[in-house]
């Protein structure tokens, strides 16, 4: 099961605010032995949206979004979502009934709009300040401040998605190889062999050369279980010896 996330504003794509969400999710879906596949960014555009939830729903992706949930003229989240779902909104009674805990003798009218969700969906709670997100399908939908968006993400995880998880830890080793033969082409054939023997494993090759351009480095690698890890590490590091490649333990 694939996990993505969209992250959503113009104060993010425009530099005014830094994005915290995805080094969270990847922190998050790393602590328990998964990770993401995607992350997209879009602007307060309701159309656009709208377009990649319903790529992102027909996936059949585990989503979070971030974002534009509000009732504030520039949040388009919850309409777009309601669009791509083709449901019309309405105000979700387990939302109205946080909302109106939340606010007592002061609620009103356009406070309960922060309670207006695609028909047919779930909320997901906040525990800051009781204003609940949503979920439908696999996808959640989360606020765009942190501190709000980062429990209710954990939350959603924890509940839905336990029987995903993978507590043992996984590692990342490379080698840095330099030298004359020390280029992706080169070694092309080793990386497909590694993939092939060693499929529950994530390969990676990081071309880079000095500042001064005058010397080549790769770095080379593989992510997974510990124990497979060191398999894969092993067969590497033999068929880099014995290609006369110079390496050294990637810092």
């Amino acid at each position: 099961m694939n996990f993505g996330a969209i992250i959503i504003g113009d104060e993010i794509l425009s530099g005014k605010r830094v994005d915290r969400h995805f080094v969270k999710m990847a922190e998050l879906l790393s602590a328990r032995g998964l990770r993401l596949a995607w992350v997209e960014y879009l602007g307060d555009e309701r159309l656009r949206i709208a377009a990649t939830l319903r790529r992102s729903l027909a996936a059949g992706d585990v989503v979070f979004s971030f974002g534009g949930i509000g009732n504030t003229p520039d949040d388009h989240t919850r309409q777009a979502a309601a669009a791509a779902l083709d449901v019309d909104l309405v105000l979700h009674p387990d939302a109205e009934r946080e909302i109106r805990a939340r606010f007592g003798a002061e609620i009103t009218d356009v406070r309960l709009l922060l309670g207006t969700f695609p028909r047919g969906v779930d909320i997901i709670p906040n525990p800051f300040n009781r204003i609940p997100g949503f979920r439908v399908r696999d996808h959640h939908f989360l606020p765009g401040f942190p501190q709000m968006a980062h429990p209710m993400a954990e939350w959603a995880l924890d509940t839905f998605y336990a029987g995903l998880f993978h507590y043992r830890a996984m590692v990342e080793k490379a080698f840095l190889l330099t030298g004359a033969n020390a280029y992706e082409s080169a070694l092309l054939d080793l990386m497909e062999r590694i993939v092939a023997e060693f499929p529950t494993l994530r390969l990676f090759s990081l071309p880079s050369m000095s500042d001064e351009g005058q010397r080549r480095y790769l770095e080379l690698g593989v992510e997974g279980d510990p124990v497979v890890v060191d398999q894969a590490m092993a067969a590497m590091r033999e068929e880099v010896e014995r290609r006369g490649i110079d390496w050294q333990w990637r810092s």
